[in-house]
């Protein structure tokens, strides 16, 4: 099942959503251009390592180029492959521009850089002692979908869906679409409690915990900044 952009219309121009992207997209571009050992030191100082996070709120200085604190941040604009980005740029190309219009640009900003934040928290949360990098757009973009399925619960989501060798569309309902994503992000994020982490983050590398996180903040912080005003 995958999304295309259906094309909702927006009265202003998706500044900081085509903005976040490009960022994203340039990082990525520099980090393909690393030696793997210099791609493993760029994510222990930029992405989210939750054993020195916990031990950094404990007053530990690691003399890296950025305080840990600063990783719930930057790690936000780190991924770890080509699917990994691509997947998260087209969430935040369809689903971005709308609560954009709607927030204005700065809350805007404000609200995606937060929801990455308190999503990485709630990852660190059930792992704090994990050596292994968390990071990605995930968890900020999980906040996007939260507040566009409570202002947008009508619009329809353009979806992919593969038939063996042919593929065909059908638009479902965005309170649809990503109501069941928020569902299984849930369930997986239970189950992971259960599942000893392994690869990148909890349960197969997938960050569970931060994009159910970031979904619920996203939803709550919406209205609180204006969602429902314009």
């Amino acid at each position: 099942m995958v999304p295309l952009n259906d094309n909702n219309p927006t009265e202003t121009t998706a500044y900081i959503t085509y903005g976040l992207i490009v960022i994203n997209i340039l990082v990525f571009f520099h980090e393909i251009n690393l030696s793997s050992e210099e791609l493993a030191q760029f994510f222990q100082y930029y992405a989210i390592v939750p054993k020195q996070l916990t031990t950094s709120f404990q007053g530990v200085n690691f003399y890296h180029p950025i305080p840990e604190w600063m990783t719930l941040i930057t790690s936000q604009f780190l991924h770890a492959g080509f699917l990994h980005i691509a997947g998260n740029m087209l969430f935040l190309w369809i689903f971005g521009n709308n609560v954009e219009d709607k927030l204005g640009h700065i809350k805007y900003l404000f609200f995606y850089l937060t929801c990455g934040v308190l999503a990485g928290l709630s990852q660190w949360y059930f792992s704090p002692y994990s050596e292994i990098p968390s990071l990605g757009a995930s968890g900020a973009i999980a906040g996007v979908m939260g507040a566009y399925i409570l202002r947008f619960p009508k619009a329809q989501v353009l979806t992919l869906i593969p038939l063996g060798i042919f593929i065909t569309t059908v638009r479902i309902p965005a309170v649809f679409f990503l109501g069941f994503w928020f569902l299984q992000q849930a369930v997986y994020s239970l189950l992971s409690l259960h599942v000893q982490t392994n690869v990148g983050m909890e349960s197969g590398g997938v960050a569970y915990w931060a994009h159910a996180g970031g979904f619920v903040f996203g939803f709550i912080l919406g209205p609180l900044l204006g969602l429902f005003k314009n």
